[in-house]
């Protein structure tokens, strides 16, 4: 079995050569690589000749997004199986040599896997790392657990077979919680996704708090737009960022006008965070981050979900998401 990995890409090269130089160290060389850049400005093409170790093939294309771009991706590759990752992850060495394994000892359709913080990433992405992984936060879905619901691989490190692709004709027109809606799609065609956690990536998110507040504000919308193309897919797990910020509000407004004994309640949450992440990342200052990324992440999608409810079920109007930035870029 040949793998192709799909990497779509916008304006990142210096994000993109992390990447390549981590596949160059991959173990199993049993891969090909696909780029497709997706309409840069920054382009990446120059890169290329730095790795000539490597199978790349290198295409650009007009801006169309992620997942227009992933599909694209596969139509010109020649692999049994598609890989895709985001431009701004980090392959551990044994990657494609677990996957292999793992593909070897079961039938597997679908697959995804966790992501992770490196020793070598800066504080703030180590904090967000957890805020987007930890149980605390999303019950840590997010690749590191399946007991809530069916495992649902995520576009930063995912993969399917030819023959998926072939049945589902790839990603869907969503521009936010396109991975989400493959998976469900691919259940619903009668393939199996499964969680390999041994086949983590190091996910180095180059944002700030305010593009991180965006982009999980676009999931937290997205949240409800899947729910009107798959119904079942709505779970009561997915309603508590949005009774965590509302609860907040009252607590605070509570506190601040009748009785502040009811800050212990956030107190102790809070507190919880700090010493979770604290340990993890033996990091004082990352455990005091977290609850800021935490906060935000928790927030910013409760929010976003809250106007999805409000704009897809109330106003019944069609689907959006508030924020179009390229959060790729």
């Amino acid at each position: 079995m040949k793998f192709s990995i799909i990497i779509p890409v916008y304006n990142r090269p210096n994000e993109l050569r992390e990447l390549l130089d981590s596949l160059e160290q991959q173990t199993s060389k049993n891969f090909e690589i696909v780029i497709v850049e997706d309409g840069s400005d920054k382009k990446s093409d120059f890169l290329i000749e730095n790795y000539p170790n490597l199978n790349i093939y290198y295409f650009f294309k007009q801006n169309s997004g992620p997942a227009a771009s992933r599909n694209f991706g596969m139509k010109h590759s020649n692999g049994d199986f598609f890989i895709f990752f985001d431009s701004d992850c980090i392959v551990p060495p044994d990657y494609i040599s677990t996957l292999q394994s793992a593909i070897n000892q079961q039938q597997v359709d679908a697959f995804g896997g966790a992501d992770m913080a490196h020793k070598d990433f800066n504080d703030l992405q180590k904090a967000i790392s957890y805020s987007m992984t930890s149980f605390f936060t999303t019950g840590g879905i997010r690749g590191g657990s399946e007991k809530i619901e069916k495992f649902h691989p995520r576009s930063f490190n995912m993969g399917y077979s030819r023959k998926v692709f072939e049945a589902t004709q790839g990603f869907g027109d969503m521009r936010f919680g396109e991975d989400i809606d493959m998976s469900i799609r691919i259940n619903k065609n009668g393939f199996k996704t499964f969680l390999i956690k041994e086949t983590s990536v190091y996910h180095k998110r180059r944002t700030n708090l305010r593009q991180f507040y965006k982009q999980v504000y676009n999931s937290g919308i997205a949240r409800i737009n899947l729910y009107k193309r798959h119904p079942e897919s709505l779970k009561l797990v997915h309603l508590a960022p949005s009774l965590f910020t509302l609860g907040l509000t009252l607590i605070f407004i509570v506190s601040v006008s009748i009785d502040k004994s009811f800050l212990w309640l956030p107190t102790i949450y809070f507190f919880l965070i700090f010493i979770d992440s604290s340990i993890k990342n033996k990091s004082l200052k990352i455990g005091l981050l977290s609850i800021i990324t935490s906060t935000v992440q928790l927030s910013s999608y409760g929010l976003g979900f809250l106007q999805g409810v409000w704009r897809r079920l109330v106003l019944k109007k069609d689907e959006f998401a508030a924020f179009q930035s390229n959060f790729y870029e």
